[in-house]
């Protein structure tokens, strides 16, 4: 493990990953990290890397980055239960992926009239193998620093 940094996947308003309404990434057992509420509907890479999870709903992404941090981008809660409608994937497991990449579009307007929260938690999974610096900050654009992550 290597130090490394983590950017934003895009342009939003930052929320402490406590403050959320999901337990299991409130309570941190997912990951450590933070929770930003989109401006647009695209995501990109916020680590070079390697996709090793893209789940089959295209609401989640997992990344692991050149460095071994592994990051999850879970874009919506509950979303997984719209089985992978409104959302668009650009890679596929197992791409190589650098930072700013498009990894996904989705449809704000249709997923939200749907009645499902946008706020995407970006986590580290492999948290215990870093000590997680994140970023005090209420908005971020793309590429902004949001955690620097410190190996053991």
């Amino acid at each position: 493990m290597k130090n490394t940094v983590i950017t934003s996947p895009f342009k939003g308003l930052v929320k402490k990953l406590e403050t959320i309404d999901d337990t299991a990434f409130a309570s941190g057992a997912i990951g450590q990290g933070i929770a930003i509420e989109p401006e647009e509907g695209k995501v990109y890479a916020p680590v070079a890397g390697t996709v090793t999870t893209l789940f089959p709903t295209h609401h989640a992404i997992g990344i692991t980055s050149d460095e071994g941090a592994e990051v999850l981008i879970h874009v919506g809660m509950d979303t997984v239960r719209l089985e992978g409608e409104h959302f668009t994937a650009h890679i596929k497991q197992g791409d190589r992926v650098e930072i700013g990449q498009l990894l996904l579009e989705f449809d704000q307007e249709k997923i939200e009239a749907a009645g499902y929260s946008l706020i995407t938690p970006v986590v580290v999974t492999n948290f215990s193998d870093y000590d997680v610096v994140i970023m005090e900050q209420t908005e971020v654009e793309m590429q902004d620093l949001i955690m620097e992550l410190r190996a053991k």
